[in-house]
């Protein structure tokens, strides 16, 4: 939920990264913090497991103003090995968009299905719904070679017709458009919810 310091003229919001263990959500971050200077982002701080898949989450703070406001955005990713299900959910709670990162891998899709499944149960534990919740698909992993093509993957994963974007976190390439995407949802989603709130 985005948080206002009127006084102060800043605003806080929360991006999560959500997908399948090892679907490049944490290399999304990575990519994200060597392509922005120092004054637009903080640390990447990062709590690996032994064999280096995130436990906790990753986090980068980004700063950029909007309509006179300093405003942060929060990016996070959660575990997406599956007995990690309640860290998830925390880490879900309160965000203000969610990127999707899918494995395109053939031998993977059942993981993004079931995945994709768990996000809306999370979700809806906080009483939000995808449909019309700020969100996007990325297709990651576009450089390998036995990947699904991109419609087939719409076919299985896109059924509420979101904003699409391949991508191969590794090379760069997708990300920043996929970060543009949802960072403009969500403030389209904020200045909607705004609206409301002055009636």
């Amino acid at each position: 939920m985005a948080m206002f310091n009127l006084a102060k003229r800043e605003i806080d919001l929360k991006i999560v990264y959500c997908g399948p263990g090892m679907c490049g959500k944490t290399t999304n971050l990575q990519c994200i913090h060597k392509m922005l200077g120092p004054q637009q982002c903080g640390e990447l701080v990062s709590l690996p497991t032994l064999n280096d898949r995130t436990l906790f989450f990753d986090f980068l703070l980004m700063e950029r103003y909007i309509s006179g406001f300093k405003t942060r955005f929060h990016l996070y990713t959660v575990p997406g090995q599956v007995q990690y299900a309640l860290t998830r959910r925390a880490v879900l709670m309160g965000a203000d968009g969610v990127v999707f990162v899918v494995d395109s891998q053939t031998s993977k899709i059942q993981d993004n299905i079931e995945s994709l499944k768990d996000l809306g149960e999370h979700l809806r534990f906080y009483k939000k719904d995808l449909a019309s919740f700020p969100f996007v698909l990325q297709y990651n992993k576009r450089d390998l070679p036995d990947i699904m093509p991109a419609n087939q993957l719409s076919t299985m994963l896109n059924t509420m017709n979101v904003p699409v974007f391949e991508s191969s976190a590794v090379t760069g390439k997708g990300v920043a458009a996929t970060l543009n995407a949802i960072c403009k949802l969500v403030e389209k989603n904020m200045d909607s919810g705004m609206a409301k709130n002055k009636r």
